[in-house]
């Protein structure tokens, strides 16, 4: 794996510790959104694996997000601070702190314990098949940059 491997126990432990140390009034060091925002904002990513909530980009969306998203998420080079964000990502209305971070922990929790061999070649919503490494890179960089926003 290029990053830490999110699949293993100690390192979704080290993530869920970390969002463990957030409160309801833990404020970001960058950006706009509130502490329950940002949780909600990181379960997207997980919603799009486990629930049928979100819809699936059109060809033509999809084959951009391919060719222009997919390399700097799939990748280990880290978001910039106040990047863009996918329209479906964005949280604006207020949320609840403890059920946000309630489900973020349960999807870690899943996403460990089906681990590798569930993501290997496992097609994501807006960019095709992925492989494990990029699977693991997607949610370690996600986790990493928005804990790491709030000070965790």
């Amino acid at each position: 794996m290029d990053l830490p491997n999110i699949f293993t126990t100690e390192v979704s432990q080290g993530f869920l510790d970390r969002i463990n140390k957030l409160t309801p009034t833990s404020q970001p060091l960058w950006g706009k959104m509130n502490v329950p925002q940002m949780l909600a904002h990181c379960c997207v990513t997980y919603e799009m694996i486990y629930e049928n909530k979100h819809k699936a980009p059109g060809g033509f969306g999809k084959l951009l997000l391919k060719l222009f998203v997919k390399p700097i998420v799939v990748t280990t080079k880290p978001y910039s601070k106040n990047s863009r964000t996918a329209p479906a990502f964005l949280i604006v209305d207020e949320r609840i702190f403890e059920l946000e971070k309630k489900r973020l922990m349960q999807f870690i929790t899943q996403t460990q314990q089906k681990g590798e061999a569930f993501f290997e070649g496992k097609e994501s919503l807006s960019f095709g098949k992925l492989s494990i490494n990029e699977w693991n890179n997607m949610f370690y960089k996600h986790l990493n940059h928005h804990l790491s926003q709030f000070g965790v």
